[in-house]
């Protein structure tokens, strides 16, 4: 049977509606899976309007139904009518529908009764206003919330490139002084080497960036490489992963790219999160847009869940111009991880 993938609109004020559109136009996407859009029926339809599309959806409201094979399915929430928002505008509305979105899916994935889910993006600024933002800093953070996870982290894809992140979205100053310590630092690396192994890499080899130039180079430009860092490769390597570092950061992501190492972790956001929109992110200046194919999972939930690597770009939304290759990609990494589960 072909895998349920859940794969939520996003913030219906973005480009949700629209890449989801064109994902649905994909042709092999129901050779991958079956798929299930979670959202409001009227957003996804405006999608198709929008990209002038007459692909065909069965719109369901539980999932006891028998799904045929080669069918669109809209599991639709009915929660937001369209004169609630405009595209590319903060709306409260929009972010409550979102976060309803987000929700419903984790239910069902919780249930069993998806496979995976697969997330477009919100707009914070919505999120918070429609009632969320107050208990959850983001997507990643609800979804720990809402399944009990306490050992998770992001993990940012781009073809051969793995980035695993020890810390995200804190300030730089607290990630050195607070955040990263040894114990989450062997933490990310299992989280790591658990995914690789998930994709069918047998035995990965997971590098791991220094934090300072050069990794420090014993001691004279900082020892957090030789107090912090050491002695937690040292712990995964009893644990029985196979490591190396720490490795200078200007040369750690070039051979992850290569295929040296099958993952990297890196220490704080930036030093993650560069190069791996440097490698998905491509800007054509002759024609004006970008081409996007970097994606984010998030590793050890008890589901599974990638995401879009970009947010909902609302000077886009609604004018038929948006790129979903970050969608497809997330869509197929969903798909291989689901196989490597079962």
């Amino acid at each position: 049977m072909l895998p349920r993938i859940g794969i939520t609109v996003g913030d219906p004020a973005g480009i949700g509606s629209e890449i989801t559109a064109k994902l649905m136009t994909y042709e092999q996407i129901t050779d991958l899976c079956t798929p299930i859009i979670i959202g409001d029926a009227k957003v996804v339809q405006q999608g198709l309007d929008i990209i002038k599309s007459n692909v065909r959806f069965d719109v369901i409201d539980d999932l006891e139904c028998r799904l045929e094979p080669g069918t669109h399915y809209v599991y639709d929430l009915d929660n937001i009518s369209l004169s609630d928002f405009s595209f590319g505008e903060v709306s409260a509305e929009a972010g409550k529908a979102a976060g309803e979105f987000i929700e419903t899916a984790i239910t069902l994935a919780k249930e069993k009764k998806i496979d995976a889910i697969v997330t477009n993006p919100i707009n914070k600024e919505s999120f918070t206003l429609g009632g969320y933002g107050k208990k959850f800093a983001g997507h990643t953070e609800m979804l720990a919330t809402l399944t009990g996870t306490k050992n998770y982290c992001m993990m940012l894809v781009s073809g051969n490139l793995r980035v695993c992140h020890v810390t995200t979205h804190v300030s730089l100053i607290d990630a050195l002084t607070k955040y990263i310590t040894t114990e989450r630092i062997v933490q990310v690396i299992q989280l790591a080497n658990d995914a690789c192994k998930k994709l069918g890499i047998k035995k990965p080899l997971i590098g791991v960036a220094g934090i300072n130039p050069h990794a420090g180079e014993h001691g004279r430009f900082g020892d957090e490489e030789q107090r912090i860092i050491l002695p937690a490769l040292e712990q995964a390597r009893e644990l029985g992963v196979k490591t190396e570092g720490p490795v200078p950061a200007d040369t750690l992501f070039s051979k992850g790219k290569g295929g040296w190492y099958d993952a990297v972790v890196a220490m704080y956001h930036d030093q993650g999160h560069i190069p791996v929109k440097l490698e998905g992110f491509i800007y054509d200046h002759n024609k004006q847009n970008w081409s996007m194919r970097g994606i984010n999972v998030t590793l050890g939930l008890p589901i599974i869940r990638t995401s879009v690597d970009h947010g909902t770009a609302f000077g886009k939304a609604g004018k038929g111009i948006a790129d979903y290759n970050s969608l497809l990609e997330a869509l197929k990494f969903a798909v291989n991880l689901v196989r490597g589960r079962k």
